[in-house]
């Protein structure tokens, strides 16, 4: 008789029996975490790109109009678009993210993908890790954006369009363009030589004080030739015309016309702009810890109300996007079981009703009519839990969707309006005869 004894398996046994057991699951959703968020980069990097660009070049257009007034390099305009990029970034995030999750579920749906990840047991709520995990990282880097990032690009902003709109005049003049030099002299010329100041048919309008200092006097001159003369040392510009005429206008009305060989006009000139304004004095332009001490210290009550809307705003748009993974996904998931313009349409209202609602509150916390602090995370905290009822009670695609009274009234309402279009018309639309 053989006899086969065998003993109760170790801990360790168990242990590592239970690890075999679960690594191929841990695989799996490994696997299906990596796709989801291949699925989600491409759409999110798109759509980042698309709303930057349209951003970039409508701002562009105008800052290229504001070098043309001005002059300068179109260096100082790729500069100031460089410094908004933060500003816009930190604007486009949020829907970029949410309308690319919202493809990616609606993708899946359509191509049944959706079905077997269900059918192979997993949750709508597991599915939702990697969008949720992507959410996180992105709050972060918005907080970061909106915190700390911008509000030096502002400021780079604001300083180079004020050295743009105050740099000092080369003392150089455009043929057939007015120029303004300061001190009441306008300047222009039909023909100019290559360095710009050699000057012909010259034409000057100049408006001066009287002796009384009460009352100003308006002469127009007109020269054959003339030069500009720039002393930057002393501080001194001279423009020496040759046969001209002068007509100062007397108080009466009249003008008197007096012929002269050389006439130099002196004024002040600096090739210098003027200093900037130091960063901080606008609430925007701040920091979170700055905005938090400066609310701290005793001051005017509206400039604490103001630092304190900016403050709470700031932190309250940049955490929301953690929530926006619990709005796109069971808002994708509706339209297996309704058209999907429905969907896109509610999520673009419900995102631009919270964005504006944030902007109105703070807003009103500007103008000291509500506490900013208490009533944007209230309205940051109904929206959070918002979006978690709709994703935790979302059972499935089409199934258990709290929302689906809204699609019915969606539905109730596209139905009443093609039944007041003719029939006629419809027919002709389509292609049909009656």
């Amino acid at each position: 008789m053989v006899v086969i004894l065998s003993s109760a398996p170790s801990q360790s046994d168990l242990i590592s029996a239970r690890r075999t057991a679960l690594k191929p699951r841990q695989n799996r959703w490994l696997l299906v975490d990596t796709y989801m968020l291949r699925l989600l980069a491409k759409p999110l990097m798109v759509s980042l790109a698309v709303v930057m660009a349209a951003l970039l070049l409508e701002r562009l257009v105008r800052l290229f109009e504001l070098l043309a007034e001005r002059g300068g390099g179109a260096g100082m305009v790729f500069a100031m678009a460089a410094n908004l990029i933060p500003h816009y970034l930190g604007l486009a995030l949020p829907a970029a993210f949410c309308f690319s999750m919202l493809s990616v579920i609606l993708r899946m749906c359509a191509e049944n993908e959706m079905d077997a990840l269900e059918g192979s047991g997993l949750s709508i709520q597991r599915i939702a890790v990697p969008f949720i995990g992507v959410g996180v990282v992105l709050a972060l880097i918005s907080v970061t954006l909106f915190g700390y990032v911008q509000p030096y690009s502002r400021y780079a902003f604001s300083a180079i369009k004020h050295a743009l709109i105050n740099s000092p005049w080369d003392a150089q003049v455009i043929p057939g363009t007015f120029i303004d030099t300061g001190n009441g002299l306008r300047l222009s010329a039909l023909e100019v030589g290559p360095e710009g100041r050699k000057l012909s048919s010259v034409f000057v309008f100049q408006i001066t004080p009287d002796e009384s200092g009460e009352k100003t006097v308006e002469t127009a001159i007109t020269a054959k030739t003339g030069e500009l003369i720039a002393h930057k040392e002393a501080g001194k510009l001279v423009l020496s015309l040759k046969d001209g005429i002068t007509m100062p206008t007397s108080d009466a009305g009249g003008t008197t016309a007096l012929a002269f060989g050389s006439l130099d006009i002196s004024q002040g000139y600096s090739a210098d702009a003027p200093l900037f304004r130091p960063r901080g004095l606008s609430e925007r332009e701040m920091t979170l810890d700055e905005l938090w001490n400066e609310a701290a210290l005793p001051g005017p009550e509206d400039r604490r109300a103001r630092l304190k809307s900016e403050f709470h705003a700031r932190l309250v748009r940049g955490l929301s996007l953690i929530f926006l993974p619990l709005l796109a996904i069971p808002m994708g998931l509706s339209a297996k079981r309704t058209p999907r313009w429905e969907s896109i349409a509610l999520t673009g209202v419900i995102i631009i009703a919270y964005h504006q609602s944030i902007q109105l509150l703070e807003g009103f916390g500007d103008l000291q009519l509500i506490n900013p602090g208490p009533a944007l995370w209230g309205l940051g905290a109904g929206f959070g839990l918002f979006c978690s009822w709709l994703f935790f009670f979302t059972k499935g695609q089409g199934q258990g969707m709290p929302l689906r009274h809204v699609y019915k009234f969606f539905d109730y309402a596209a139905g009443k309006i093609k039944g007041l279009i003719p029939k006629r018309f419809r027919a002709e639309k389509t292609g049909q005869t009656l």
